[in-house]
């Protein structure tokens, strides 16, 4: 009786996780298939999620029909840079707090982790002012500068997995003559490799698909991200119902999102899997 009523269990778990899945991957086919159709295809009754035939010259005139290129560059920059270096800065502040005897860290801490509290509405016009009197406004530098000094998100789940590593492995380290950086490089580091990379996609992620903050600080062409290159893809071709031109340049903005997943599949399993054994 009771595996009967496992396998029920089982049987409905499975059936919703799977129409979940639908419910989530449908939209990236939808985007997909939309971006290898002609125009009159997008609203074709009852739609047509196989295009027949498929046409690819879409991906080939986006490049011409805005200032794509630049805007994939400016991304790549702003969140290479910023996810690179913020990490290994969230990495040594994540150290310090949860190993080294610094006075009044704990105090340190929960201040940062304050400010977590606070809308990001609230600061976004001091903050524009603060860079427009320091001339960094239609420039990288507002998205890039203040990231490279880290994330307290990742400081704070980086200080929690370290929580659990014995203080024993520091000290031996200290007594073999050591540095600190010496630690963090030996023993710190390859212990927390899966966070890093779970913080780290998740991080890229945000820079990557951000739209708000570029939006404040960028004003030329050449110097938007590929957020706002799309966002005008979307104003001057909808009103044309090029909607396969719009899907392109969509899906070529996802590519770098799959490539980053793909490449640290792996630490972020392992990461889920450790997490999931120590709660």
């Amino acid at each position: 009786m009771r595996t009967r009523s496992k396998l029920i269990g089982d049987g409905i778990i499975f059936v919703l996780l799977a129409i979940g899945a639908i419910v989530m991957i449908a939209p990236l086919i939808w985007m997909v298939s939309t971006s290898v159709k002609d125009k009159m295809a997008v609203f074709a009754l009852p739609p047509k999620w196989i295009p027949d035939p498929f046409i690819w010259g879409k991906y080939s005139e986006i490049w011409t029909a805005g200032p794509l290129l630049s805007g994939i560059q400016n991304s790549v920059i702003i969140a290479v840079s910023v996810t690179v270096v913020g990490t290994f800065t969230s990495s040594l502040a994540a150290f310090a707090f949860a190993k080294l005897k610094v006075p009044y860290k704990d105090v340190i801490f929960l201040i940062l982790l304050s400010s977590l509290m606070i809308p990001y509405p609230s600061i976004m016009i001091p903050q524009f002012v603060m860079f427009s009197e320091l001339g960094w406004t239609d420039s990288l530098k507002p998205l890039i500068i203040p990231g490279l000094f880290g994330n307290i998100v990742m400081i704070f789940f980086l200080r929690q997995y370290l929580s659990s590593v014995p203080n024993a492995i520091i000290e031996a380290a200290k007594i073999d003559g050591s540095s600190y950086f010496g630690i963090y490089g030996r023993v710190i580091f390859p212990l927390i490799k899966p966070a890093i990379a779970a913080q780290f996609i998740l991080w890229f992620m945000g820079i990557w698909n951000d739209y708000l903050a570029p939006i404040i600080y960028l004003n030329s062409p050449e110097k938007q991200t590929l957020q706002l290159v799309i966002a005008s893809f979307n104003a001057m071709y909808a009103i044309q119902t090029d909607y396969p031109l719009i899907m392109a340049a969509s899906v070529i903005a996802l590519l770098p999102m799959l490539i980053v997943f793909i490449v640290f599949q792996k630490q972020i399993i392992e990461s889920v899997a450790i997490s999931g054994v120590k709660g």
